[in-house]
């Protein structure tokens, strides 16, 4: 966590986005020391670079969607988790659609695009942010905390009155080996009836089984089923992720979810920045990044099958 890095060689994906239908690309380039993650709309002229931060966040009803300008880019949040968990801080992503390529409905393949570009250590070290004090955000039933942690850690709590869901609890130490194993592959999931309400609004436009969990009455639509027992609340801890590092820098805290989503994730995170006697941001020293630089870069994770455990 010493360096910030960024990608070794620029890389693309293409894939259908959620609500278009359309067939979105993405070219993904390096980018220097102190850019942040930075999205450009390609297809609009000029093009329009918006950054990834909780500024610029404009909707999250359905995903997070962030805009300027009136242009938006929307379902940021798998890549931004798989670009989290790989401590990735400087990126240009560009992008001839409004809304990132759904795939498979989780960050694996983002995963595997990253394993593919390798990982490239900057010379400047990096800012993380470390909670001090708990913050603490409820609406309704639903509950977000965070707490101070040597470690970024996030728990989740999942409560659906749903025979095929019910009740899921995981906690997972956020590393890019854990990331791989228990989370990465988790799917996005939906119930028929909400999905099919969404399709005849005109959006949902390219949901399926192919990039989805869709949940009928009593079962599980997928031929192949579930890829965990607990997927569903697997990839709530993958959005909770994706979401928070909107922040702008990796968090030294623990996270605890209780039925959240996008929309209070987005909320938790301005509450921490409007709280700034919570937490401190800490900058490692020169020395520390040069002795860094001199060792070997870590390898990403090989295997990027799922197993349930």
């Amino acid at each position: 966590m010493i360096c910030q890095c960024t990608i070794s060689k620029p890389i693309r994906i293409s894939g259908i986005g959620l609500h278009t239908g359309n067939n979105i690309t993405m070219r993904l380039r390096p980018a220097a020391s102190g850019t942040g993650i930075v999205f450009h709309r390609t297809d609009v002229a000029p093009t329009l670079s918006i950054a990834a931060e909780s500024a610029n966040v404009v909707d999250t009803r359905m995903a997070t969607v962030i805009g300027c300008d009136g242009v938006t880019i929307s379902t940021i949040e798998h890549l931004l988790a798989a670009l989290a968990a790989f401590n990735i801080d400087n990126l240009h992503i560009y992008i001839d659609g409004p809304e990132v390529p759904i795939m498979d409905g989780s960050a694996l393949p983002f995963v595997q695009l990253l394993r593919d570009a390798g990982i490239t250590r900057l010379n400047s070290s990096r800012k993380v942010l470390a909670i001090s004090k708990p913050v603490t955000l409820v609406e309704g039933d639903k509950r977000i905390s965070i707490i101070p942690s040597r470690f970024c850690r996030v728990s989740f709590d999942l409560d659906y009155k749903h025979p095929c869901v019910g009740r899921q609890y995981r906690s997972v130490k956020v590393t890019p080996k854990t990331f791989c194993r228990e989370i990465a592959a988790a799917r996005t999931f939906g119930f028929y009836e909400q999905v099919e309400q969404l399709k005849k609004s005109g959006l949902a436009r390219g949901g399926s089984c192919d990039n989805a969990v869709v949940i009928g009455a009593d079962r599980i639509l997928n031929e192949d089923g579930l890829r965990y027992s607990d997927e569903f609340v697997r990839h709530k801890i993958l959005d909770t992720i994706g979401d928070f590092s909107l922040l702008g820098h990796s968090i030294l805290g623990h996270i605890k979810s209780y039925k959240a989503g996008h929309d209070m994730n987005h909320k938790m995170v301005e509450k921490i920045l409007a709280t700034p006697e919570c937490w401190r941001t800490v900058e490692f020293s020169h020395a520390a990044l040069q002795q860094t630089l001199k060792t070997a870069a870590p390898v990403l994770e090989p295997e990027l099958a799922w197993a349930d455990s």
